[in-house]
Parts: structure tokens; C-alpha cells; sequence
């Protein structure tokens, strides 16, 4: 089992619960995290029997180019978008944080952590 992640992909985006956040916008910062059989991958040197991480970046830019008011439900459009491009995945971990939410004081960060097992795990 092998564990594949991409930390600290940064976009601005414009999801949040109030008008003004879906307006102006804020940072963000992802991480993505995959766990995986990679036995084929590291047996052949080939890439089809592992996660590619330019697939991972592209799931997670396209999803946050959609504003969504709630954090969880763009972390669960991307678990479900990983899931799906490799159902043979057996956990898909995500956590997204808003840098600097509007809440009136000094916050550095606000974030969500998501988790879901997925299908198969053997190659």
C-alpha cells in the first residue's frame, strides 16, 4: 500500500456561506492524499498502474473553479471526481483551508478534513 498526496496546491476562489465571500474571494490551500496498491508501478516503471498527480491537480482545479457556499461539498465533489477517475482506490483524503476567513478577528486559517474509502484495492 502506498500513500500518493499532493500538499499546498494554492487557488483563489470564491466559496463561502456569506454574499460578500462570493464576491471577492479568498485564498485556499488543498491537500489531496490517496491511498493505493502500486505493485505494477513500481514492478514496470509504468505510470497506468498508479496515480498520476497532474490528473490530482487538474480534479482539484476544475472543482474549485466552482463556487460553492460550503467547503465540505467542494472536498466531496473532489473525492468523488478521484474516485471515480481510479475507482481502485482504497482511501481518498482532502483537506481544504480558507486563509485569513472573515470572522471579525485575527484567524490565520480555517479548514476541513474529508475522508472516504473507496473500491478495490489491488492493481
Amino acid at each position: 500500500m502506498a500513500v500518493i498526496a499532493l500538499e499546498g496546491m494554492q487557488f483563489y476562489a470564491y466559496h463561502g456561506f456569506y454574499e460578500e465571500e462570493q464576491k471577492i474571494g479568498n485564498h485556499f490551500i488543498v491537500d489531496v492524499q490517496v491511498e493505493t496498491r502500486v505493485n505494477k508501478a513500481a514492478q514496470m516503471d509504468d505510470l497506468a498502474g498508479t496515480i498520476n498527480y497532474e490528473t490530482l491537480y487538474t480534479i482539484t482545479r476544475m472543482e474549485m473553479r466552482k463556487p460553492s457556499q460550503l467547503l465540505e461539498h467542494v472536498g466531496q465533489r473532489i473525492i468523488d471526481k478521484v474516485s471515480s477517475q481510479y475507482p481502485k482506490v482504497k482511501n481518498v483524503r482532502i483537506r481544504i483551508s480558507k486563509m485569513q476567513p472573515p470572522l471579525g478577528g485575527r484567524v490565520d486559517r480555517a479548514f476541513i478534513e474529508m475522508e472516504q474509502g473507496g473500491g478495490v484495492i489491488s492493481f
